[in-house]
């Protein structure tokens, strides 16, 4: 596993990729945050970005977080796979993911073809898909095809076009699962006896103990069309709280031929190519029965025939990566997922997530999330889908605040909802909050959630907008001063021997999702900067070790993290540093101590 890899929060990066075969295509990420899974979705057909060739810039710790701050992994690598006959005979597969395979499935070089971001009840025009209605609080719609990339080793293009959508909540009950929507559609040739499957190499466990994820638990449920993978209690890496069941929805024919089949960490070397894995991988209608040993979860799902598919027939396949605090919390979730789809996924939903203005002080905060003019006002939301017809289904917001991350752990500063009814606490409306008697220059999280009424018909409890997904991270500090003069180091002198990271809030915090404190994550900050400057850092023999240009109306330090120009780690001793006010050229000159 790559432990420097950075977790990005709902952003997107775009890149064009110049990969090995020659050409272009437009790649993309996201994350699913906005209830208890952090899922990093991709638009290849992958739920990771592992291996050899990432393609997106992606830096974080984990794939598949649950509960969000546990630092609890559960997919290593997974992928969607397609196989079928074509009119000459051939047969084919197109992956995803597999440990010996390349990737097949990639988007076009075209700038829309990225992954499109839409809330509940929002209506998008995708180019392939006008006038999207969200469906979820969080959905990821995206594109890819298997012919999009040629001259891929050993890979015959099918000629498919597959869209994927993916739902995720923000409240109970619906927050401990992913739900991914695929629709399938062949745009050269006509297709026969398809199959579609899911393999899943999990890596279940807690990256804070260890990462020797080799004791896990693997297990087939025919009933619920549901593979499961589950930390085996104790080992290197802890036990988790939540297994992972990969459970297919639709299709629901009891009369396909389904293929269960779990492998050793190299069995897919032996599949050779295409026809092999097509006839033993999907279509040989193997169950294979519950692994007898605790073993690294490695499985794939796989199921059809589709008889025919002709050239602009669509095939609709829907799973979902279903979790819970422990197996049979697990297991009501995927049955309260039937339900779900019956209903076609209308259920009560949370208002929108207030504005959230915020202002900065000395050692102070001011939050603000009343409701202005173009903004998206929570109060006012209407619910078609609630069974009471409240018109007013808005009952209050919640301010919350970490010193910790954007992903908590929270703590509920205030709760303010509407009074005199038979909700909640009764407290009135509030709009603003000003925390005080924070530390200068740290950092600090806050967010303002919005939450309904219960549904007293259906008895659909009361619906909270995400807290992660509107998440504010502030600095507080005094603005920065007209020139140069004042600018000192802190801490001065650095002691190595002391744990900074443990601090609370913390003065170093390792990077993205990695809770290991690293070299790298070291922190000295020059304070007191004007707007303007270029700080330079000597050693007292005169050597120039590292260059740090800041330039910010509003922050008035920058963060050093004891490392040369070059990357290298400073020893200890007597650093000089100069600051030179770029507007007006006057220079000040200081000295600092570095104690490892």
């Amino acid at each position: 596993m790559n432990l420097v890899r950075k977790i990005g929060i709902i952003s997107s990066i775009i890149l064009f990729y110049h990969i090995s075969f020659g050409q272009f295509f437009t790649s993309d990420y996201k994350i699913h945050n906005v209830g208890k899974v952090r899922q990093y979705v991709n638009n290849i057909g992958k739920q990771d970005d592992s291996g050899d060739r990432p393609y997106t810039n992606y830096r974080g710790l984990l794939w598949c977080e649950m509960p969000v701050g546990s630092n609890e992994e559960h997919i290593y690598q997974a992928g969607i796979w397609i196989g079928g006959i074509t009119p000459n005979g051939d047969t084919l597969v197109s992956v995803s993911r597999t440990h010996f395979t390349y990737e097949e499935f990639f988007p076009t070089a075209e700038p829309w073809d990225t992954i499109w971001v839409v809330s509940k009840g929002d209506t998008v025009d995708i180019p392939y898909w006008p006038k999207y209605v969200g469906v979820s609080d969080q959905d990821f719609v995206c594109r890819y095809s298997d012919y999009n990339i040629t001259n891929i080793e050993n890979h015959v293009p099918m000629y498919l076009d597959v869209i994927q959508r993916s739902y995720a909540w923000s409240s109970v009950p619906l927050d401990e699962f992913i739900i991914y929507n695929y629709d399938i559609i062949p745009t050269r040739i006509d297709l026969r006896k398809v199959f579609v499957g899911f393999w899943v190499h999990g890596e279940i466990g807690n990256n804070d103990i260890g990462d020797n994820f080799i004791d896990e638990l693997t297990l087939f449920y025919p009933d619920k069309r549901m593979a499961v993978g589950e930390d085996n209690i104790g080992g290197n890496d802890g036990t988790a709280i939540s297994p992972i069941g990969t459970k297919i929805l639709e299709p629901t024919d009891s009369t396909l031929t389904w293929t269960y089949k779990w492998y050793d960490h190299e069995d897919l070397s032996g599949f050779g190519r295409d026809a092999f894995m097509y006839k033993v991988g999907m279509s040989s209608g193997e169950i294979m029965p519950d692994r007898p040993d605790a073993e690294r979860y490695h499985v794939s799902l796989c199921f059809g025939p589709w008889e025919y598919v002709p050239v602009g027939d669509t095939i609709h396949v829907e799973m979902a990566s279903v979790f819970g605090f422990g197996r049979q919390k697990m297991f009501e979730n995927a049955d309260y997922l039937e339900f779900l789809k019956s209903k076609d996924y209308k259920v009560p939903s949370p208002p929108p997530k207030p504005p959230l203005r915020i202002t900065i002080g000395n050692q102070r905060v001011n939050i603000s999330w009343r409701p202005q003019p173009g903004d998206i006002n929570p109060e006012t939301y209407v619910d078609p889908n609630r069974g009471d017809n409240e018109p007013q289904p808005f009952e209050g917001y919640r301010l919350y605040k970490s010193s910790v991350s954007a992903s908590g752990p929270w703590t509920l500063l205030g709760e303010f909802d509407i009074p005199d009814n038979d909700f909640g606490p009764n407290t009135g409306l509030e709009y603003e909050y000003s925390d005080v008697g924070l530390l200068n220059n740290f950092e600090y999280y806050y967010s303002v959630t919005a939450y309904s009424k219960p549904d007293p018909v259906t008895f659909f409890p009361s619906q909270e907008s995400s807290i992660t997904g509107n998440v504010k991270v502030v600095i507080p500090g005094t603005p920065p001063p007209e020139t140069v003069g004042e600018v000192a180091v802190v801490p001065n002198p650095y002691r190595g021997d002391i744990a900074y990271h443990e601090f609370n809030p913390p003065w170093e915090k390792p990077q993205g999702t990695r809770k290991l404190w690293m070299e790298q994550d070291r922190r000295i900050q020059f304070i007191n900067l004007p707007l303007n400057c270029e700080i330079k850092i000597y050693t007292l023999a005169g050597d120039l070790v590292n260059t740090i240009v800041h330039n910010n109306p509003e922050k008035g330090f920058e963060d050093w993290n004891l490392t040369s120009a070059v990357g290298q780690a400073i020893s200890s001793g007597i650093y000089l540093f100069t600051v030179e006010d770029r507007v007006n050229g006057k220079i000040q000159v200081g000295k600092f101590v570095i104690i490892k």
